[in-house]
């Protein structure tokens, strides 16, 4: 009886009014569930020289990491983890600009300190894989685990369309889903049908640039890298970078 009611005063002393304070700590929480499974994905491939993963669990990761995401937070702030996604909901008039630039921020920062833990759980691995030496391009290259690169025949135009046009397909299809007109997607299982949207993308429109369709899912964890030590490198296009659409 005394530790229910301790528990319950807590709850109430711990409880957030403020709508807004509680949207982006969800948004923060929603997408740094999806990027620290979606990094931690690569990671495993990569540090441990496919053994213990491939390009397909990579895409598995990152599309159910998009489904935990949702699930996390999807009934306080809509889970938008995208900065695409909430412009296209500012477009269509259901959201409000002026918190456009807050959920961007957000979720940049999600991205930026999911990447952090990703890096803090694979330490030593990444260190022991690049031989003491974190880089960018080369066999031992690191740096895709937190950020995507373009294959190396690939053009910054063509790089450029391939983001337009697979981020496109995204924002289509998940306003598809959510549009009531269409057929329904059973209560409750939304977040699943946009996970198989994602590992559909990926699995189609991965090779080029390995398929970030995510502006602060790119951004936050190369903002990191760059402070983390692998340099101004992360942010410069480099022939013989290696991993291509295969970094995940």
């Amino acid at each position: 009886m005394g530790t229910t009611s301790f528990l319950t005063r807590a709850r109430g002393l711990l409880r957030i009014r403020n709508q807004l304070v509680r949207e982006c700590l969800a948004e923060l929480l929603a997408t740094f569930v999806m990027i620290a499974i979606t990094l931690s994905s690569a990671a495993q491939k990569i540090t441990f020289y496919q053994t213990k993963g491939n390009i397909l669990t990579s895409y598995l990761g990152s599309a159910l990491g998009v489904m935990a995401g949702i699930y996390t937070a999807g009934g306080i702030s809509g889970a938008h983890m995208n900065p695409a996604f909430s412009l296209a909901m500012c477009l269509i008039e259901r959201f409000p600009w002026w918190k456009f630039p807050i959920f961007v921020a957000v979720q940049t920062l999600g991205s930026f300190i999911a990447a952090g833990a990703v890096y803090i759980l694979y330490y030593d691995a990444i260190w022991h894989y690049s031989n003491g030496t974190l880089t960018v391009s080369g066999p031992q290259e690191t740096a895709s685990i937190f950020a995507t690169y373009p294959a190396d025949f690939v053009s910054v135009a063509n790089g450029f369309l391939d983001q337009v046009i697979g981020t496109g397909v995204l924002i289509v299809v998940v306003m598809g889903i959510m549009d009531t007109r269409n057929k329904a997607v059973p209560q409750g299982l939304d977040p699943v049908v946009v996970a198989l949207l994602v590992l559909c993308i990926e699995c189609c429109m991965g090779a080029n640039c390995g398929c970030p369709l995510n502006p602060s899912r790119d951004i936050g964890p190369r903002l990191f890298t760059y402070l983390a030590g692998w340099g101004p490198e992360v942010f410069r296009w480099v022939e013989g970078r290696g991993r291509g659409g295969d970094g995940r």
